[in-house]
């Protein structure tokens, strides 16, 4: 009785509760019984949970790539930002008040003030121009590493390439994480979305490199130099690049992670930028403490 209430081949049967005629049972054609004489309550059963497997959305994490122009150093608003930070730092130490010493006394003495020597105001225009010009190459250069890194790798890595910091310290901010946690977490950030920023800095000081020790012509015949010479200097040079950009990085990330004890958002970018900064500087300390002082 039970086969023919089940079909051809019957895989299960339980008994509950000793309340006879109460059967579950599956068979390979999928049928199923329910209480005798009642609505098929296991059928009903199986069809919500299919209905509910299907309803339901599981979060799918998504990685929004946000591309910058490729011309965006040539931006109105970055390019004055540039010139005028190029021009400030050039031209403010001349402003700079020189107190007076006893030298410049007997020279008053001397000379008068239209014998004086002028202000050279020519070499750090030329400085600046310099600047401005090195400047645009990195964006323009990192800007290039952002395409290649979104054709090239996974949409994963390239996310994390070019994820924003500053907002990434703010959304995890509001996660909970503990102060040792959150600051790790955010220098992790900062180190790989900052990567490919020293990597552009690395390629177009090394092609600045180039230029002085292969194409450019010396000053003097003191500076003539064989090209075994020639590949030793630009070796140290591309050496030291590399020891300054690796700290630029690296220090990076520390004020990054460091500065999101202040502030999520600002800290985070002011300590990036003040590491990046201190980097180079504290390269060119420790070497020279070490005896091997970095090429300039």
């Amino acid at each position: 009785m039970l086969e023919s209430e089940l079909g051809s081949s019957p895989t299960l049967m339980l008994s509950w509760f000793s309340f006879p005629g109460f059967t579950v049972a599956h068979c390979d054609a999928g049928a199923t019984y329910g209480l005798n004489d009642s609505p098929d309550l296991v059928n009903d059963l199986n069809e919500k949970i299919h209905d509910s497997i299907h309803d339901l959305q599981l979060p799918i994490k998504e990685y929004p790539l946000e591309l910058k122009p490729l011309l965006y150093a040539f931006g109105f608003k970055h390019l004055s930002m540039t010139t005028i930070r190029a021009f400030l730092l050039y031209y403010l130490p001349l402003l700079e008040p020189r107190p007076p010493t006893d030298d410049d006394d007997d020279d008053d003495l001397l000379q008068d003030d239209s014998e004086r020597p002028p202000v050279d105001l020519v070499t750090p225009f030329h400085n600046s121009l310099k600047q401005i010009a090195r400047e645009i190459s990195v964006v323009t250069t990192r800007r290039v590493f952002e395409r290649i890194a979104v054709r090239r790798v996974s949409q994963r890595t390239a996310w994390k390439l070019l994820k924003d910091a500053a907002k990434s310290s703010k959304r995890k901010a509001m996660r909970g994480m503990s102060i040792p946690e959150y600051t790790y977490c955010v220098a992790r950030t900062t180190f790989r979305a900052h990567a490919l920023g020293v990597a552009a800095t690395w390629v177009v000081q090394s092609v600045v490199q180039v230029y002085k020790c292969f194409i450019r012509q010396p000053d003097n015949d003191d500076d003539l130099f064989d090209e075994k010479e020639k590949l030793r200097l630009f070796a140290r040079r591309i050496y030291s690049v590399t020891i300054k950009c690796g700290f630029s990085l690296f220090f990076a990330s520390i004020g990054a992670g460091l500065g999101v004890l202040l502030h999520p958002v600002h800290g985070q970018w002011i300590g990036c930028i003040l590491g990046d900064f201190a980097g180079p500087v504290v390269a060119i300390l420790i070497f020279e403490k070490l005896q091997f002082p970095l090429e300039g």
